[in-house]
């Protein structure tokens, strides 16, 4: 049975096989001796972070005793991509991504104003935008979703759609399907911050089911 650790561009987390391009975390959420998670809990940290899978040669116990003098360590979530991640409220870790995220960090100054933000800075505005209580955030498409920067994600009442090249493509675990023109009556999953980001200049990892796939027919 998959664990449940896999992360919606809505911030959900749901078991499901598939792994993904990018873990992170968001604290420590689980029972390491059920490798279940806590129901009371979705975040024990303000600082959501994406991370690479394979760092130094380090392996862990998924949703294991991770931590220090064997308790739990942070709850391991994994995302489909980096635009899956940004829209979930997550930024990239300065530790293991180190040079992505200071590019993260110089456009988030660029599209948003002021000098450059400490991680907790960003963190605290990320907090805001993403959370509605426990519930995630929606907010307004700042322009037209065709003109919406690549790799946004936005949101057709239960379908997330991402955004790019002018198109709207279905998500899921495993990928993304044929796209299409961005449909009517849509709101915005990455936080509003982060959108000023990546049309700022910062580029996240799409999976590749977003950039090969061939053009829909018509557009």
């Amino acid at each position: 049975m998959p664990l449940e650790n896999r992360v919606t561009p809505s911030g959900e987390i749901v078991a499901d096989p598939a792994r993904g391009l990018f873990t992170g975390n968001r604290g420590i959420l689980h029972d390491a001796a059920t490798r279940t998670l806590d129901p009371r809990k979705r975040w024990t940290s303000k600082a959501w972070i994406c991370c690479v899978c394979n760092w130094r040669g380090r392996r862990r116990d998924v949703m294991g005793f991770n931590g220090r003098k064997g308790r739990a360590g942070w709850t391991e979530l994994f995302f489909l991509d980096e635009a899956t991640a940004l829209a979930a409220g997550h930024r990239p870790c300065f530790s293991c991504r180190r040079e992505d995220a200071k590019r993260f960090q110089a456009a988030w100054a660029a599209g948003n104003g002021g000098g450059l933000p400490k991680a907790r800075e960003i963190d605290a505005i990320l907090h805001a935008e993403r959370l509605d209580n426990r519930n995630k955030r929606l907010h307004p498409l700042p322009c037209p979703a065709i003109d919406l920067p690549d790799g946004t994600v936005v949101a057709g009442g239960r379908t997330p759609l991402l955004i790019r090249n002018g198109r709207a493509w279905h998500w899921s675990f495993s990928g993304y399907s044929s796209p299409r023109l961005p449909p009517a009556d849509l709101v915005l999953l990455t936080p509003p911050s982060t959108v000023r980001a990546l049309r700022a200049g910062y580029s996240p990892v799409i999976h590749s089911s977003a950039l090969h796939y061939p053009p829909a027919a018509g557009n």
